[in-house]
């Protein structure tokens, strides 16, 4: 009979490391760290309770226009952008570590999905899913680091164009022209060729709403609130805006209605109440009844599977670190990784499309001096009452209004500033920028990759293209500038052949490699033979400022004639022959 497992002898310091394993990974540490409510919730006060709830209305108000907007750049019908905006405050509040962050549907997201669904909401739920999948999995394997490799010159010139793609959009909307193509280019070509055809209603009505928007953010960002105890209640009453103009010019178009003269383009009807709480669609089936499988969807997505998920958590992330430093707190990437894609997961079986933080929501929610995550409960409220009780109200609500609404919110994403910084500081920063901003013109993602692959090349000729700063003592003295590589060495080969082994005569060399700090097999071998045409020419090639982990190295491999000290002036006495 087989022992128990509980009963079989071995060493007590084995047994003992396990159990100190386990009840690591099981501490209430581990818990606070994938459950980060429990780090704030123990200390929450009731002054907390207080700006918590007045920050959740305030960006609850400001969400539900926001987000009948951006389903309608995401071409889906307008209920879709509230059933996405409600699960990401519930979910967040219990694991996300920005105070701050407000998950929901944005434009950059609305029009990514809008790529990729062709607005069909069947898909755009399963894109959800299938998302989320992705940035849990990352979470969990902790991926977090290949969102480092997106510079931020791409993500400005992406953010730029799709500023510029979502904003000229919507001006078929404000003129009230319908039939309107897509692609960026037809669609401006179409909308100037068709501004006679506009609609004088939409025309009027979206012009006062946009004046109405701007005139009250000027407001918003000159007056200064009368004290710093009323700063967050100014604030908030400033924000409210989106919802002023939304009511506002529903207010007219009922009236309009009510009389029996429909001048404006409104929204219509949509669905009323909650959405049923069931799994996303693995499949679909088309008006004339052709199944389209689960492998087709994802087959048709293809790259969309990587853009999104990526620049879903990159937005975000950057958005956390952001408010982070400036209210001085820190966050786990992470975990907010982690956050952002069971949110999907989570809204996928509430038929959301693929979300992720809103910066200009993140900014109310910030400037109304939200205390913890549990504004996004208040939020998330704010908008299932919305979805219970006024969806009849919404089908007054004209199109032209929340066009403007969209622009106002993309405009400020056109930072032409930062052109201006990326001039004064590093020219060559502007490539790939102006890569992705112009490619995104023609398709978002190839815009993206366009950025990221040049970002890579320069990055790329920087570790095969070291600088190598060369000075003449007599000997030559040549500083690495950075670390060695495989892709370097033939650079350091060359330059050390143009400048001393084939000099007439040949000349000695110091090898500074203070900035050096790995180095790996193909380096090594280089180097070999360096010292053996070195040692053939009848002159010295040593190394200073060797890192003990690689004058480990080179020791192991026992390289001949190698020679190393701690300083250049060391090596410039042995060369020149003060010493032996």
């Amino acid at each position: 009979m087989m022992e128990p497992l509980v009963d079989r002898p071995g060493p007590q310091i084995g047994r003992s490391s396990l159990g100190e394993r386990m009840a690591s990974c099981c501490s209430y540490r581990t818990l606070q760290a994938w459950l980060p409510i429990l780090t704030w919730l123990p200390k929450y006060r009731l002054s907390w309770l207080q700006m918590d709830l007045i920050a959740g209305l305030t960006v609850g108000l400001t969400t539900v226009p926001q987000a009948l907007a951006y389903a309608e750049v995401a071409g889906l019908p307008v209920q879709y952008g509230l059933y996405s905006a409600f699960m990401g405050g519930f979910i967040y509040t219990f694991l996300g570590t920005s105070k701050d962050v407000t998950l929901g549907p944005t434009a950059i997201m609305s029009l990514l999905c809008a790529s990729y669904v062709g607005g069909d909401p069947v898909r755009a739920v399963l894109l959800s899913l299938l998302c989320g999948t992705i940035q849990t999995a990352m979470a969990l394997l902790r991926l977090g680091f290949l969102l480092d490799f997106i510079s931020f010159p791409v993500i400005k010139g992406f953010t730029c164009a799709a500023a510029v793609t979502i904003g000229f959009g919507q001006v078929k909307n404000v003129l009230g022209l319908k039939d309107i193509p897509h692609e960026f280019f037809l669609q401006v070509y179409y909308t100037f060729y068709r501004i006679p055809e506009a609609r004088i209603g939409d025309v009027v009505l979206g012009l006062l709403c946009l004046c109405l928007l701007v005139t009250l953010q000027w407001m918003k960002s000159t007056l200064e609130p009368p004290s710093e105890q009323d700063a967050p209640l100014t604030r908030a009453a400033h924000t409210l805006v989106w919802g002023i103009a939304t009511v506002a010019a529903s207010f007219v178009a009922f009236s309009w209605n009510a009389i029996g003269s429909p001048i404006f383009t409104i929204t219509g009807k949509a669905s009323q109440g909650l959405p049923p709480f069931r799994a996303p669609p693995l499949s679909e089936t088309t008006p004339n009844g052709t199944g389209i499988s689960f492998g087709e969807i994802v087959e048709d997505f293809g790259g969309g599977l990587a853009v999104i998920p990526f620049m879903g958590v990159l937005e975000s992330i950057a958005i956390a670190k952001a408010f982070a430093s400036q209210n001085d707190y820190r966050i786990d990437a992470n975990q907010e990784l982690f956050a952002i894609g069971l949110t999907n997961i989570m809204g996928s079986f509430v038929s959301a499309y693929p979300v992720t933080g809103s910066f200009g929501r993140t900014a109310v929610n910030s400037q109304t001096g939200v205390c913890t995550p549990a504004g996004g409960i208040v939020t998330g409220v704010v908008v299932l009452l919305s979805l219970a009780f006024l969806m009849p109200a919404f089908y007054y609500i004209p199109k032209a209004s929340l066009a403007a609404v969209i622009i106002c919110a993309v405009a400020p994403m056109v930072d032409y500033r930062v052109v201006i910084q990326f001039w004064r500081i590093r020219k060559l920063d502007l490539v790939p920028f102006l890569t992705t901003f112009l490619l995104s013109f023609w398709e978002v993602q190839y815009g993206i990759v366009g950025g990221v692959v040049v970002s890579g090349l320069m990055l790329l000729y920087n570790v095969a293209r070291p600088s190598i700063k060369v000075c003449d003592h007599g000997v030559l003295v040549m500083e690495l500038d950075s670390g060695l590589s495989f892709p370097s060495t033939e650079y350091l080969n060359t330059v050390l052949y143009t400048q001393a082994l084939q000099a007439s005569p040949p000349r000695s060399v110091v090898l500074d490699c203070h900035h050096v700090n790995t180095v790996d097999y193909t380096v090594v071998n280089e180097l070999r033979d360096l010292l053996r045409q070195f040692k053939l020419r009848g002159v010295g090639l040593v190394f200073s400022g060797l890192q003990y982990s690689v004058l480990e190295v080179l020791l192991a491999a026992d390289l001949p004639d190698f020679r190393h000290t701690a300083s250049v002036e060391a090596a410039l006495t042995i060369l020149s022959g003060n010493t032996q």
